[in-house]
């Protein structure tokens, strides 16, 4: 017998746990052991109300019975097909659901398991997109500092989060950062979109001619900045982008792995903020979080570029053994019948959304509070750091939370919050005022 399986259930040290303080968890376990709706339930019976949507990504709320019964049914049916040189039906349905919902022009989908994969994904059509127009010269690429494009090496090449690039060496070369959108001392409390910063886009103009437009495939940015804190974008900044991309041949990228599937009160970021790009980067809520899956959305003009030469030629050397995986593909189809019929892709845009908006900024105020920032629904509550350490007072609320029976998220110290969308008045009610209760007692 494999000394493995003596292992207790309770052992905590075999998993080296992701983007977490694996010494302070294992010492205090926050353990989840079931989920209903806007609740999970804890390992010690406590009902804990879920205002993050699990990662960002539970969209329609937890254990939804059509969801459930799809996965079920497929994984009876089939549970796997080859990707390559094979199909089944459901990739190719939720391809067309995907298509139907996506702005227009946004014809053709490649698969992908994770936001991650996605980013990584977008970033090499880009380059392959150029090389087949026979513009090969164009390979750098354009993120934008705070950006988070998840964890693999062009994704943290382009993102400009400090602490998930500097340990990696030298990551991918040819990459330059736009400057963030956040301004400290400027703007705070600023109820969705401000007036002023449109002009940061001009940013890429100077990185333009730093470089060269000769050499430069593509810009990728997060409509909104998610989880850097929720940095809302400028009115006309995106559009900014889009202009000055489309005069110099550069493609633009938007990361919609968590404003997709309605978290701004729109089926994507780039309906909401009405500027369209050449490709969309998804996950998270595609499956409501059920099943790991991942799309990139791209327009025809990026498709039909590679379908050239003979026919049985593999025109893109790029995929993966799960690419539209028959499961996840269920899991997807149904998620996006449960958005239509309960509407949630555009129920933040509506009464909800303000009055989630309004609940958020009564927190004004309170002790350490030094900014409230929110779209759809989604928002933030930047902290005043403790001096010396950095991270602190948020964490502690965020365990404090947790205790009290509500599940924030922090990033540095700030406080981001992203519930479900078939968040009620009263789920709000009780989030944002454990919060105030918590901040209040805040060191």
């Amino acid at each position: 017998m494999s000394s493995r399986q003596n292992v207790a259930p309770n052992d905590l040290s075999a998993f080296w746990m992701p983007f977490t303080s694996n010494r302070q968890f294992k010492k205090a376990p926050r353990m989840l052991v079931g989920a209903k709706d806007m609740h999970y339930t804890t390992s010690d019976g406590r009902q804990v109300l879920d205002g993050t949507a699990g990662l960002w990504c539970v969209n329609a709320g937890h254990c939804r019975p059509r969801i459930a019964q799809a996965i079920g049914e497929q994984a009876a049916e089939m549970d796997y097909a080859p990707a390559f040189q094979m199909g089944h039906p459901k990739a190719f349905e939720l391809a067309n659901a995907l298509v139907g919902i996506a702005p227009e022009g946004m014809n053709h989908v490649l698969y992908t398991n994770s936001g991650s994969e996605s980013v990584e994904t977008a970033l090499k059509v880009a380059l392959a997109y150029h090389r087949v127009k026979g513009d090969g010269s164009r390979f750098r690429l354009i993120g934008r500092e705070r950006g988070y494009h998840g964890v693999n090496f062009g994704g943290i090449s382009v993102g400009g989060i400090v602490s998930n690039r500097k340990m990696f060496g030298t990551l991918l070369t040819g990459v330059d950062h736009l400057p963030h959108t956040h301004t400290p001392g400027k703007n705070q409390y600023t109820r969705g979109e401000r007036e002023e910063g449109a002009n940061l886009a001009d940013e890429l103009e100077r990185i333009v001619t730093l470089h060269d437009a000769s050499t430069i495939a593509a810009v990728i940015v997060e409509p909104v900045a998610g989880s850097t804190g929720v940095l809302i974008p400028p009115k006309g900044y995106l559009q900014k982008l889009r202009d000055i991309t489309k005069k110099h041949g550069i493609l633009l990228i938007f990361d919609e792995v968590i404003t997709g599937f309605g978290r701004l009160g729109t089926p994507f970021a780039a309906d909401y903020f009405g500027v369209i790009p050449d490709m969309i980067v998804t996950a998270k809520g595609l499956t409501n979080g059920t099943i790991p899956m991942g799309a990139v959305l791209v327009t025809s003009e990026i498709h039909d570029a590679f379908m050239q030469g003979p026919e049985h030629m593999i025109e893109f050397f790029h995929g993966y053994t799960y690419s539209g995986n028959p499961v996840a593909s269920a899991a997807g189809l149904a998620t996006l019948e449960v958005y239509k019929e309960e509407g949630l892709l555009t129920k933040g845009g509506g009464e909800i959304g303000k009055y989630w908006e309004d609940a958020l900024h009564s927190l004004k105020g309170l002790p350490h509070v030094i900014d409230i920032r929110n779209l759809g629904l989604v928002g933030a509550v930047e902290l005043e750091p403790i001096a010396g350490q950095p991270t602190k007072r948020a964490f502690s609320a965020f365990v404090k939370a947790f205790e009290a029976g509500i599940l924030i998220r922090t990033t540095g110290d700030i406080i981001a919050m992203s519930p479900p969308l078939i968040v009620e008045k009263s789920h709000i009610d009780t989030l944002i005022g454990t919060l105030s209760t918590i901040l209040k007692g805040l060191e």
